[in-house]
């Protein structure tokens, strides 16, 4: 590239990163398979449409597409957000559309691009842009013109076509401007609040067809609009509408003013006259006078204004009269419409379209909405017929746009139609001002209007005008500029309305002609603000013309058609080389360049700084700085920065230093350590002239950086020689005078300020806010190196402002360093008063490190200065050691100001000095737990994270440490995801994330992910069992197989063995007859083993969506030995009961959808997909909807499918369906679901209603129905209904007549459910006499008359049942008893249950169903709830007196009738114990029943008398009975006793065992194995209920049997089933583990508050019981949940799989590798008597901590290799480093010892180059010293607990004190002020001072004569503490002073009474 032509005055910077750009998109349609086919498709029928001629061939017609495709294209690019995204990769995100596709694709720097969606669809893209709401895109054609994304969401403009203003009707124009605010939601239109002129602000649609949309933007929440008739833009506020304003809009007024005159009154009329004046003549019919936006009108027929207002009179009467339509027409509409297009139709006026015209066709029917008179009505139509109009419902506005601003028109110029700005956009300067800019192309230039945000943020408030000449823009965000293409097609840089510089693009010649620099700079703001204020002012500025300052719009003049001669003069020149005529898609700080050419190239503009450093000081710079002189400043460094071949990343901070000394006025050739600051480059305008020079391949500049570094200065001392000073004002080499003669030795006072630079006047504030920058980045270990660089210029400011004490500091921290500088440059007097000298900056040094040391040894503290938004690290440490060490709650709240001062820019020297609070003097007294709480808490709330604490220096960081360690301890169970993070506490955030995850939607397998283990057998048929979660049963049960078992003996799907031996003399086909009846037997219990199996497996499954659900076959086929044989019961030859497995299969059904877990992803189209193809599995597919009812997904089933199964007629379905809608909405009163029940109720339909004929079944599934919807609520009507339906007499026909029993039983425990547990406080049913109604039908006598609506149904009686007018008690009598015993439910109600008392005479007895006895003792015994003990004395006590004592053998008592009622009552109260204890695992109740199981036992193996008298029947229902209620009490435990009982009674299948029973005993194994040991069941009112309904003691006789109680009921066992499982889950390893629970139970009147020790996994017992749950040490972290305060925290960890996250402390095994705890880490010292140092062998570590880190470090720092031999003592110490961690369990304190190990050993050798770790250390043991001076008490608080410290303390105050003896008169040279020592000294020196803690003395000569007269002074101890608590040092370190101040002799007196070593 030969040298470039720069033009005198402009700087130039260069672009980086030139690429050639092509869309991305464009690339992958070419190879998009779809794009071609789509066209392909619309092609072939209609060619005509794309060919020209319409004769073309196909291939003509494709052609054409590629055509239209190419004009279509367009594309826009944007900064990528991913969430996702860890590491911020930088990466561009495009969004291309061409025709009909849209390509959405992602790359960047460092990626390719690739895509991430595309879509293609059957029409062409209008447009596809961005919007988040809640789908990311979307695309739109149509009627819509253009969409625009906004904060809400979309903005569509509907298009103005030609047709529009005929077809719209011509009243009322329609709304152009409607919202989207989510993509599922209906079209809105907005309105819109204009800044109107007359009658105030009015609330409209926006529905000016003149206004178009050219912006939108999200933040502030903007829009620009356009006017096209009057050419000026608009600035629109978008947000919600407000209440009122949505009532205005739709508010149906009827206008009191109905005469011409009160129109005219109304403003109204005025602005239209307005209109018509501009019409060519007032007279004229008008329709081409229009404004444009109506465009041909109808025929106007009106001929003068006054006719259009008698007209318009008319019209507003016919609006009063007819208030169904609203008012609009008076309001003054902002929209310049022609006035005469208002006045036509009167029926239209109203705005109230409806959704249906919307954006439909009806906007192009030549009469909308139907008129019954022509467009036009006549002005005489009558009121009458304009009312005949339909009325619309109203669409409710959702987004109002007010107007903030217009521009202002400047008078004089007239308005071409097309300044429409082509772009717009929000840009900011890097001063923080913010701008909204259009481009105005047909004007060339870009109005940039400046706005500020008004306090409440809500507002926007519109500044000054400033016009740029330029031909394209395009706004650069995160350099806070934009890029401006000048006419000439130079590219420029703006910040703000600043010009920066050109930019220079290699490779595109920048245009030669230099016309643009004689233009001044035309930044004239201009009176914009168009209020009604000043809105008459524009009349008057066409007066004063000349005397205005020339406007804006005036630059049209002859400026530019200079520019223009330019392009004709230099078109020749132009055509040769592209130039650049566009830009666009900026991101970031990259920009697209089209060319003339047609290519596109892709430039990035360089940003202001890459160093961090650089970048924080120009923030402190232009915070501290007036706004003018920090553009300034930032303008001049970009320059000098980014000048073409600038400088390489390390050379920036020195280019940095020598810019911004420059600009202070210093010479900084003069300086010898600037001087050395090499650069490669010339200093650009700024410093010296400019030279293009090339770069040389890097070769020496390295060697330069090292010549010139610190290091280097160090070594050589002698000053190097000045070469030529170039002085910065003047772009050509200048010598100056002395610049060649005068070598100026180092301490030649010559060097003086130039103070005409632009920042000398505010050098003091800038060293200040440097100096604080300084301190801030001593608190960060990553930016510290960076602060040594920065020392060097503070040094030599604090010199020059003769501030010894900020010298001095430095000094301390860089000892080495600064001795080398000795350098200064004098300020006069004169000019030194005249620099500002801000009130902050004070003589002593603000110190960041010597501030906490003072806050740690409690001393008071002064506020310490910060800068707001730079020195974030300060104010977080300040804050956290008020809170924490100084203890003051309020530090972070209300007392910021005590602890921190805020610097704010120009503060005046006059402020008052701040007053100091004494700490001391109110010190009070917190609980340091709280506090560690509180600043955890806080921390987290500022995003403090683990990563900033490993940044923060180990001294500093130690509180924080200190206050997390505590707080990890005993962690609150309500904290945040982040507090738990910060305390390293992962089991508390995984916990506290699943919660999220919980409450956000149901996550699939929320819980443990573990998928069931590969079943062995590849052919194993599915058994519907292989879901149960292995890893959890393996730990509740690790000692046996007992699931295994149970699956056995639950499965149904594989053939049964059918053993029979044949015998001599029975024949083959009897034999054959023989197998078949014992396959039949053997059916009997197969039948019944679905209902236990969908107990066992329930809630285990989450199904794939797409996926049907898997239904093991229900196998009834058997296998005979030897041979295998198949054995069938199809064969014909014994008779099989017909529809035998129709029930059974129901049941499979049940059994397979319980398994579908509650949380799972369920929907209707799910549920009706898996509906089954053949019929014969219809019943399976009804018991699949009721278990979907049973866990709740049935709610989602669309009711139009819930109306198809019921209509289908198949009985099982509409009972399953009724039953499972009922249970998943359970006692909501659902008002839908009670009509679907009533229809299959009679007694709930009106009388007078047709029959409608009901089966049977499915009127009692009904019933239930009622009483689950209404549990609980006890509601009026249903109850008395339902207790009518109890005694239902039998009708005529057949009706009622058979399994009247069952509906009795369902009216019954439906009354029970829907009066649950109300006792006698049933509101409003006094009347009903519910209980004495239901004794009588309990004990019978005369039936009442029937009351009620059902009188008319029951008039003939029965023609099959001859009742008579007695009650049937058989019928009625267990309905009317468990209804009694639900009423009344826990009442304790004695008066009730005796009522329910056996009988006590025999006579009595003889008259009472045994069974009935059962059911009796049962409800008496559950309603004296509180009366059931856990013992046999109470179960006896329950068998009335008579039979218990001894028998009066004169009685005739029959022994049978005793003997059964014995049986039955003792079932019966069993059964209520086992209610009682249900799911408690109370060990008392368990041994109860199973001593009376085992009485039961023996007796039925007695073959003897009492078997023969009881009945077997009688005995095994009892036993069965006794089963259940054991398996109720051991729910969910998998007890072993009860699973063998389970598993004889599954063994016996002949005899009387039929299917009820196996029925019975294989529930009992289903409960107690509940969903697989993880659920159990709960003692809720509506758990008791739905158990009743559920165990009702009658079972079926046989699989179709249904007579007593409905078979399907017994399922509901599962609405009383409760999650109370808690599984232990390691936090690193995700597996289920062990963990010790304590568990502490409230105090009742049975027990007091007792504890508990469970080892988890384990059942909890009922919530409401506890009190507090809490993981016991020591395995694992110590976690507690009380639930005193609330139990949701934990139902929800229950409800997901009950997994509570533990973590395993360090130093400990899990309890199944280590159940004893005798190998963890600790208890290797119990055993040997020596420490556990010693024992401890690093390479154990790995058994006892996961932490990779720790692994690691034992592996490379702890065993002794080769390398490694001499340093042994390295080695112990690591280990016991490594063991104090583990053990002490703060992993994270390792580099913490580390470092001080290191900052000793590097003090000890003497080769410490900085002081920093030594102030750490100053920390660590000011720290130290403050836990332990408070007694050994808190010494446990500390973290540092063990010998490490005061050992490493020791070794550095014996290196000190070693130096200090040799070199003591060094230290006394620097009290007195004199010279600094040389470097070692100087290094060991600071060392001692920075130690030791003591002040800078040099200017506080009255402290050290104080000192020195110390012996005279000091009488005593008492003086000597006063004296150091004057100079703020601690004691200690004073008394190592006393002997080198006062000499030994007297030093030695003085401190006979101190042994050093107390100290």
């Amino acid at each position: 590239m030969s040298e470039v032509v720069y033009e005198e005055t402009a700087t130039m910077i260069a672009a980086g990163e030139l690429q050639s750009f092509v869309p991305f998109g464009r690339e992958h349609c070419r190879n998009h398979p779809n794009a071609f086919n789509l066209q392909l498709r619309e092609l072939q029928p209609a060619s005509e449409l794309w060919s020209s001629d319409g004769a073309a061939g196909l291939v003509g017609s494709l052609q054409e597409v590629s055509l239209q495709e190419r004009e279509r294209e367009c594309w826009q690019l944007r900064k990528g957000c991913m969430g996702a995204r860890e590491e911020d990769v930088e990466f561009e995100e495009e969004l291309y559309t061409a025709g009909t596709v849209v390509v959405w694709s992602q790359g960047s720097r460092s990626q390719a691009s690739n895509v991430y969606k595309a879509f293609t669809v059957d029409s062409p893209v209008q447009q596809a842009l961005w919007c988040n709401f809640a789908v990311p895109q979307s695309k739109r054609d149509g009627i819509v013109s253009d969409v625009w994304a906004t904060k809400f969401g979309l903005l569509l403009e509907r298009k103005n076509t030609a047709t529009d203003s005929q077809l719209s009707p011509p009243g009322e124009p329609l709304p152009t401007v409607f919202s989207m605010l989510h993509p599922l939601d209906e079209i809105a239109p907005v309105v819109c609040k204009p800044a109107g002129l007359f009658e105030g602000s009015r609330v409209q649609y926006a529905s000016d067809a003149t206004m178009k949309i050219v912006f939108s933007c999200c933040q502030p929440s903007v829009v620009v609009s356009y006017d096209t008739v009057q050419g000026i833009h608009s600035v629109w506020a978008l947000r919600k509408v407000t209440p009122d304003e949505r009532s205005t809009v739709l508010r149906y007024t009827a206008d009191p003013i109905g005469t011409p005159l009160g129109l005219m009154a109304s403003g109204f009329l005025t602005s239209h006259l307005r209109n018509i004046s501009r019409l060519d003549s007032p007279g004229g019919s008008g329709a081409t006078g229009l404004g444009p936006g109506t465009g041909p009108s109808c025929a106007v027929s009106t001929s003068s204004p006054l006719h259009y207002s008698a007209l318009h009179s008319h019209q507003s009467r016919i609006m009063t009269s007819s208030p169904g339509l609203h008012s609009r027409v008076h309001s003054p509409s902002i929209s310049n419409m022609a006035a005469l297009s208002r006045a036509h139709s009167p029926g239209m006026a109203a705005p109230s379209f409806s959704g249906a015209s919307r954006f439909n066709a009806s906007f192009h029917s030549p009469s909308p909405r139907g008129h019954h008179h022509g467009l036009l009505p006549s002005p005489n139509s009558t009121v009458n017929e304009t009312v005949l109009v339909p009325e619309m419902e109203p669409i409710v506005p959702d987004l109002c746009m007010e107007q903030l601003w217009s521009e202002t028109v400047t008078a004089g110029c007239q308005r071409d139609m097309s300044s429409q700005a082509s772009k717009v956009f929000l840009t900011s300067d890097l001063c923080e001002n913010r701008y909204l800019c259009f481009l105005v192309e047909s004007h060339q230039q870009l109005r940039c209007v400046k706005f500020i945000e008004s306090n409440d943020t809500s507002q926007l408030i519109f500044a000054s005008v400033t016009t740029i000449p330029a031909k394209d823009a395009e706004p650069l965000q995160n350099i806070d500029a934009m890029l401006v293409l000048e006419a000439c097609g130079s590219l420029v840089l703006y910040t703000g309305v600043t010009r920066v510089s050109k930019v220079f693009v290699p490779g595109l010649l920048s245009p030669t002609f230099s016309l643009t620099n004689n233009l001044p700079h035309l930044s004239t703001p201009v009176e914009n603000v168009s209020t009604p204020a000043n809105a008459g002012s524009r009349h008057l500025q066409r007066l004063d013309e000349a005397a205005m300052p020339s406007p804006v719009s005036e630059l049209r003049g002859p400026i530019i058609k200079h520019h223009e001669a330019s392009f004709l003069e230099d078109y020749t020149f132009q055509q040769t080389t592209p130039y650049i005529h566009a830009l666009r898609d900026p991101v970031c700080n990259r920009v697209t360049l089209e060319l003339s050419s047609g290519t596109m190239l892709r430039i990035s503009i360089p940003e202001i700084a890459t160093s961090e450093l650089v970048r924080k000081c120009l923030q402190a710079i232009r915070f501290i700085l007036p706004k003018e002189a920090a553009m300034k400043v930032l303008v001049k460094w970009y320059n000098i920065y980014n000048a073409p071949g600038g400088p390489s990343a390390h050379a920036e901070w020195n280019l940095f230093v020598t810019c911004f000394m420059t600009l202070m006025g210093y010479n900084t050739e003069r300086l010898t350590w600037t001087r050395n600051l090499h650069f490669e480059v010339p200093l650009s305008p700024v410093i010296a002239a400019k030279k293009a020079r090339p770069s040389d391949g890097g070769s020496d500049e390295d060697w330069d950086y090292l010549l010139g570094s610190h290091y280097h200065r160090q070594m050589i001392s002698q000053p190097v020689c000045g070469p030529v000073d170039s002085s910065g004002s003047n772009s050509t080499l200048t010598m100056d005078s002395g610049g060649l003669s005068s070598v100026s030795s180092p301490s030649s006072p010559s060097l003086k300020l130039d103070s005409s630079a632009p920042l000398f006047p505010h050098i003091p504030a800038l060293f200040y806010v440097l100096h604080l920058l300084y301190q801030e980045l001593q608190l960060d270990e990553l930016q510290r190196a960076r602060a040594s660089s920065l020392v060097c210029l503070l040094q030599q400011l604090a010199r020059d402002l003769q501030l010894e004490e900020y010298v001095d500091l430095y000094w301390r921290d860089y000892p080495s360093l600064i001795s080398g500088f000795n350098e200064s440059c004098l300020i006069d007097q004169t000019l030194f008063d005249q620099m500002q000298h801000p009130s902050f900056l004070r003589t002593e040094p603000p110190c960041m490190l010597s501030w906490l040391s003072s806050c740690l040894r409690g001393q008071e503290i002064p506020p310490f200065p910060y800068l707001p938004g730079i020195c974030q690290r300060t104010r977080l440490l300040v804050l956290s050691y008020a809170l924490y060490i100084a203890g003051d709650e309020n530090a972070t709240s209300t007392d910021v100001s005590k602890y921190l001062a805020k610097l704010s820019a120009g503060q005046k020297s006059c402020a008052s000095e701040p007053q100091y609070r004494r700490q001391s003097s109110v010190k009070i007294k917190f609980s340091s737990e709280s506090l560690a709480e509180q600043l955890v808490v806080w921390l987290t709330s500022e995003g403090f994270t683990l990563k900033d604490l490993e940044s923060v220096p180990f001294g500093v960081a130690l509180p924080i440490r200190e206050a997390i360690y505590r707080c990890r301890e005993q962690p609150c169970s309500d904290w945040s995801e982040e507090v738990c993070l910060l305390i390293g506490r992962q089991d508390l955030t995984k916990q506290a994330h699943k919660m999220t995850l919980a409450k956000s939607k149901a996550s699939v397998g929320s819980g443990l992910s573990l998928e069931p283990p590969a079943t062995t057998e590849a052919d194993e048929e599915e058994d519907g069992m292989s879901d149960i979660i292995q890893e959890v049963t393996g730990l509740i049960w690790s000692q046996d197989l007992r699931v295994q078992e149970v699956r056995r003996l639950l499965q149904s799907s594989r053939p049964v063995r059918v053993s029979v031996v044949q015998l001599p003399e029975v024949s083959d086909h009897e034999y054959i007859e023989e197998k078949e009846n014992k396959l039949l037997q053997l059916c009997q219990r197969t039948m019944a083993l679905p209902v236990g199996r969908g107990l066992f497996t329930l809630f285990s499954y989450h199904p794939v969506p797409t996926e049907p659900l898997p239904v093991p076959k229900l196998n009834l086929t058997g296998r005979a030995p030897p041979r295998n044989t198949m054995v069938d019961l199809n064969s014909g030859n014994i008779d099989v009961p017909p529809n035998m497995t129709s029930w059974p299969s129901f049941h499979n059904g049940v059994a397979a959808g319980l398994k579908i877990a509650p949380a799972s992803q369920v929907d209707s189209a799910w549920i009706a997909y898996n509906k089954p193809k053949s019929p014969e599995l219809a019943n399976e597919y009804a018991g699949f909807l009721m278990a979907l009812g049973l866990n709740g997904h049935l709610t989602k089933l669309a009711t139009l499918n819930i109306h198809d199964y019921l209509t289908k007629g198949h009985e099982m379905t509409s009972i399953g369906l009724l039953l499972g809608v009922s249970s998943a909405k359970l006692g909501t009163m659902d008002m839908s679901i009670t009509r679907l029940l009533s229809i299959h109720i009679p007694a709930l339909l009106p009388p007078t209603s047709t029959e409608l004929d009901v089966p049977h079944n499915v009127q009692v599934a009904a019933v239930i129905g009622i009483g689950l919807v209404y549990q609980g609520t006890g509601h009026r009507h249903n109850a008395e209904v339902l207790l009518s339906e109890i005694g239902r007499p039998p009708g005529p026909e057949m009706e009622y007549c058979t399994d009247r029993e069952s509906y009795s039983l369902a009216a019954g425990l439906a009354l029970g459910m829907v009066c649950l547990g109300h006792g006698s406080n049933l509101i409003g049913m006094t009347d009903l006499n519910v209980p004495e109604q239901l004794y009588q039908y309990m004990v019978g006598g005369h039936r009442r008359a029937q009351a009620g609506a059902n009188r008319e149904r029951h008039k003939s009686p029965s023609y099959q049942i001859k009742e008579g007018d007695t009650i049937n008690v058989d019928v009625t009598c267990p309905g009317a008893t468990l209804a009694l015993a639900m009423i009344y439910l826990k009442t304790n109600n004695r008066s009730i249950a005796d009522w329910l008392k056996p009988p006590d005479t025999w006579f009595l007895l003889d008259f009472i169903k045994p069974e009935f006895l059962l059911l009796r003792t049962l409800a008496r015994c559950i309603i004296m709830w509180d009366e059931i003990l856990p013992n046999t004395e109470w179960v006896k006590s329950n068998i009335p007196q008579i039979m218990r004592g001894t028998f009066d053998p004169s009685e005739d008592i029959n022994m049978e009738t005793m003997a059964q009622a014995q049986d039955y009552i003792t079932a019966g109260a069993c059964l209520a114990l086992g209610l009682r204890f249900a799911g408690s695992a109370n060990s008392d109740a368990f041994d109860c029943l199973y001593e009376f199981a085992r009485t039961f036992m023996k007796i039925m193996s007695f073959a003897g008398t009492a078997a023969v008298q009881m009945g077997y029947y009688n005995l095994q229902t009892g036993l069965s009975m006794i089963l259940l209620a054991m398996s109720m009490v051991m729910s969910g435990t998998g007890n072993l006793k009860v699973l063998q009982l389970c598993r004889f009674f599954h063994k016996r299948t002949g005899g009387e065992m039929n299917y009820g029973f196996h029925m019975a005993h294989h529930m009992a194994l289903g409960l107690l194995f509940l969903g697989g040991g993880r659920y159990t069941l709960s003692t809720s009112n509506s758990a008791i209920a739905a158990l009743l309904c559920a165990l009702y003691p009658h079972f079926p006789a046989h699989s179709t049997d249904n007579r007593y109680h409905l078979q399907a009921l017994r399922h509901l066992a599962v609405l009383a089933a409760e999650p109370r499982l808690l599984v232990p889950v390691d936090v690193d390893s995700l597996k289920p583990c062990y963990a010790l629970l304590e568990v502490t139970y409230k105090e009742t009147k049975w027990y007091d508050e007792t504890t508990v020790e469970l080892m988890a996994p384990t059942m909890l017992p009922e919530l409401h019981l506890l009190k507090r749950v809490k993981v016991k040490g020591p395995r694992y972290w110590e976690l507690s949940v009380d639930l005193s305060k609330e139990t949701q925290h934990l139902k929800s960890i229950l409800s997901r799989d009950g997994v509570l996250y533990v973590k395993l402390r360090a130093g400990q095994l899990p309890y199944k590798d280590d159940p004893q705890g005798w190998r963890s880490l600790l208890a290797s010292t119990v055993n040997h008597r020596n420490s556990g140092v010693r024992a401890f062998k690093p390479e154990a570590i790995s058994t006892f901590t996961s932490e990779p880190a720790l692994v690691s470090f034992a592996e490379f720092f702890c065993k002794t290799s080769e390398g490694m031999k001499h340093r042994e003592g390295s080695l112990a110490l690591f280990s016991a480093m490594l063991y104090e961690c583990v053990t002490q369990e703060c992993p994270e304190m390792l580099p913490t010892y580390i470092a001080i190990e290191q900052a000793v050993g590097a003090l000890r050798r003497g080769d410490l180059l900085q002081t920093f770790p030594l102030w750490q250390m100053r920390l660590v043991v000011d720290l130290w010293d403050g836990r332990v001076l408070r007694g050994p008490a808190n010494r446990h608080d500390a973290l540092l607990t063990s010998e490490f410290l005061p050992v490493m303390k020791n070794m550095v105050d014996v290196a000190l004190d070693g130096w200090l003896k040799d070199n003591s008169l060094v230290l006394r040279s620097y009290m007195r002020g004199e010279a600094l020592p040389k470097d070692a000294q100087s290094i060991l020196l600071a060392c001692f001072l920075v130690y030791r803690s003591i002040p800078c003395l040099r200017n506080t000569h009255t402290q050290l004569e104080a000192l020195a007269s110390l012996p005279a002074g000091c009488s005593s101890l008492g003086d000597l503490l006063s004296r150091s608590s004057q100079l703020g040092v601690p004691l200690r370190d004073l008394l190592r002073l006393v002997p080198i101040l006062l000499g030994p002799t007297a030093g030695q007196q003085m401190l006979q009474g101190f042994p050093l070593q107390a100290f």
